[in-house]
C-alpha cells in the first residue's frame, strides 16, 4: 500500500468519524429538547435517560450513516480537488480507477463494521431504545392489535378482533383446532383476558363446538379459566421485534412468523434485507461522492456539498417511501431494500464514467 493510499484512507475514516461526532450531539440535543417535558412529567430516573441516549447513538448512527459517509467523502475530496491534489495525482500517470482504490478500501472497512454492528450490536441497542419509548413515551399505543389471525402450532389457529396490551384484554376471540385438515373443535368467546396471578386465560361468554362423526356438540359457560398453547404477547405482536434480533435469531423468528401467517412478515423481511443492503450502500455512495467532487467546479466546495446533501436526502426519501409501501401494501420487501441501491448504483456508474472522461 502506497503513501497516497494511506493518506486517502486516513482522510476518509477521520472525516467520517468527525461527521458522526458533529451530528450525533446535535441529534441528541434536538431529541432531548423535544422529550424533556415528558422526562420530567414521568420522573424518569437519570440513569435510564443516559442509557436511552447511549442506545440512541447506535440507533441514529446506523439509520443515517450513509448520509454521514456521503457528506464526509464529498467534503474531503472537494478539499483535495480545490488544492489541485487530485489533478496532481492523475497527472503523475495514475489512472482514475487506480485513484479510486483507497476509497474502495475505506468503504470496505466502513461496510464491514456496519455489517457487524447491524447484525450484532445495533439490535440490542434497538431493543432497549424501543422498550424505553413504549414504556415512557408511547404508552404502548402502537401495540394495539386489530383483526389478528395467527397459526399458533401445526393444528391450531387463533383470531381476535381487538386486543389492548395495557389491559391484556381482547374481544371476539376464537380458536380453531384441526386434525388431518378437519375441524375438530372451535372455541368462541366475547372476550379473553390474561390473569397474571393465576397465569392463565379467562374467557367471558365462552362456547365450544365439538365435531365428532359429522355430529356437533355444544358447550357454553358465562366464564371459564383455561390455558392455551400461546402466550398473551402473541395477541400483540411487537412491530419492531425483528429490529431487536441478531443474525441467527432473526432468521429463526422470520421462519416462525412465516409459518404462523403473521401479517407483519413483510416488515420483518424488509429488516433482514436492509441489514445486507445498508453496508453495500457504502460503496455506491462513495463512488457517487468521488465522481461529483474530484474535480474543481465553478462555485467551489459549496456546490458539491449542496449537490451531495440533495442527493443524499433523495436516497433516504426513496428508502423511506419503499418502506412505507411494504408496510401499507403488498410491495416486495426485497425490492424495497434493494431498488434504491440499484438505482443509485446505476447513477454511480454514469457519474463515474463522466468524471473519468
Amino acid at each position: 500500500m502506497k503513501i497516497f493510499d494511506k493518506y486517502i484512507i486516513k482522510k476518509y475514516i477521520f472525516t467520517f468519524l468527525t461527521m458522526l461526532s458533529l451530528f450525533i450531539p446535535v441529534a441528541i440535543m434536538v431529541d432531548l429538547a423535544e422529550k424533556i417535558d415528558k422526562f420530567k412529567e414521568k420522573e424518569i430516573p437519570l440513569n435510564e435517560i443516559i442509557n436511552y441516549y447511549i442506545d440512541f447513538i447506535w440507533y441514529f448512527a446506523n439509520l443515517l450513516f450513509p448520509i454521514f459517509l456521503f457528506l464526509a467523502v464529498i467534503w474531503f475530496t472537494s478539499k483535495l480537488a480545490n488544492n489541485t491534489e487530485v489533478i496532481a495525482v492523475l497527472s503523475s500517470g495514475i489512472s482514475f480507477f487506480r485513484f479510486l482504490r483507497p476509497y474502495i478500501i475505506s468503504a470496505s472497512i466502513i461496510a464491514n463494521f456496519s455489517f457487524f454492528a447491524g447484525m450484532f450490536i445495533v439490535p440490542n441497542s434497538s431493543l432497549r431504545f424501543n422498550e424505553f419509548r413504549f414504556k415512557y413515551l408511547e404508552k404502548k399505543k402502537e401495540r394495539r392489535t386489530s383483526d389478528l389471525f395467527k397459526k399458533i402450532n401445526e393444528n391450531e389457529y387463533i383470531f381476535v378482533s381487538n386486543y389492548d396490551p395495557v389491559r391484556k384484554r381482547g374481544t371476539n376471540f376464537s380458536l380453531e383446532h384441526f386434525e388431518d385438515n378437519e375441524l375438530k373443535f372451535k372455541i368462541l368467546s366475547n372476550s379473553i383476558r390474561w390473569i397474571e396471578e393465576k397465569k392463565n386465560f379467562r374467557l367471558f361468554g365462552y362456547s365450544k363446538r365439538v365435531f365428532i362423526d359429522e355430529k356437533e356438540r355444544h358447550f357454553s359457560k358465562s366464564r371459564i379459566d383455561t390455558i392455551f398453547d400461546f402466550k398473551i404477547e402473541d395477541l400483540s405482536p411487537v412491530t419492531y421485534k425483528a429490529e431487536t434480533l441478531t443474525f441467527g435469531p432473526l432468521n429463526e423468528f422470520i421462519k416462525k412468523e412465516r409459518a404462523s401467517g403473521s401479517t407483519l412478515i413483510n416488515d420483518h423481511l424488509l429488516v433482514r434485507h436492509k441489514r445486507w443492503s445498508l453496508p453495500l450502500s457504502s460503496f455506491v455512495l462513495t463512488l457517487i461522492a468521488v465522481s461529483v467532487s474530484s474535480f474543481k467546479r465553478r462555485g467551489g466546495m459549496g456546490i458539491n456539498l449542496a449537490f451531495g446533501i440533495t442527493l443524499g436526502f433523495i436516497y433516504i426519501f426513496f428508502d423511506k417511501v419503499f418502506g412505507i409501501m411494504v408496510n401499507k401494501s403488498t410491495f416486495s420487501p426485497a425490492l424495497a431494500a434493494w431498488l434504491p441501491l440499484f438505482i443509485f448504483g446505476l447513477l454511480s456508474i454514469y457519474l463515474l464514467l463522466n468524471s473519468k472522461r
